[in-house]
């Protein structure tokens, strides 16, 4: 009798915390949509950033500079000037209207010779959590991959894809690289863009093991390999 109340409340446990961990975990939560990721337009110049800056007829004025932690760089003439935040484009026609009054044809070129900030972030159910460098292009998988890999309780089938969409707010997306892996739906890997988050869930077992861990084995003195054990062939 007291194994068979045991097992009986062991079961109802289990079914509640499965129903509840997936309600929990369904990513379209996070910003009240699961529509398809946005992307982010132009480039922003990013801190840390390496800038060529060019001018066309006064090669003399040419630079090379690096974005400071304050977002500026320092220029002949002109000196400050805020670059962090601002597409090469918008920096571009800034340092001409600063040059006008300094030189004739102010006529200005900006490169990005290297993207420091280019990365993303892989957390979750994956073996390395963490910052990986966005040094080329890179898919879902490339980036789990580079984060040492899915573990045995990751959800597959639901990972979530954190994205800024416009003004900054995160745009969510489910990612179904299940699908991918077995080459039903090699669209569902995903190219990646920088910043983005891609987060790995716990698989439902998981959760319910992790529960019955927690709250059951460390709580309640009962000893379930015992149980089992006494049970007859």
């Amino acid at each position: 009798m007291k194994k068979t109340l045991v097992s009986m409340w062991l079961i109802f446990f289990l079914l509640l915390f499965a129903s509840c961990a997936l309600a929990v975990q369904t990513p379209g939560a996070l910003d009240g949509s699961s529509g398809p990721v946005v992307p982010t337009g132009e480039y922003r110049i990013q801190i840390g950033d390496a800038l060529d800056i060019k001018f066309f007829y006064h090669p003399e004025l040419n630079e090379s500079v690096i974005v400071r932690p304050d977002g500026r760089i320092s220029l002949q003439l002109v000196y400050e000037v805020q670059a962090a935040g601002l597409s090469p484009e918008q920096l571009r026609q800034i340092l001409r209207e600063k040059y006008e009054p300094q030189i004739s044809k102010p006529e200005i070129a900006i490169i990005v010779r290297s993207f420091n900030a280019q990365k993303v972030y892989v957390d979750g159910e994956v073996a390395k959590p963490g910052l990986v460098p966005l040094a080329g292009p890179m898919t879902v998988l490339q980036s789990i991959a580079s984060a040492g890999g899915l573990k045995d309780t990751a959800r597959s089938n639901e990972i979530i894809l954190i994205r800024r969409g416009p003004e900054n707010r995160p745009a969510t997306m489910l990612v179904n690289v299940q699908k991918a892996i077995d080459g039903s739906d090699p669209t569902q890997d995903l190219s990646l863009q920088p910043a983005d988050i891609v987060f790995v869930p716990k698989s439902p077992i998981a959760n319910v093991n992790l529960w019955i861990d927690q709250y059951i084995r460390k709580n309640i003195p009962i000893n379930f390999g015992l149980y089992y054990n006494l049970v007859p062939y």
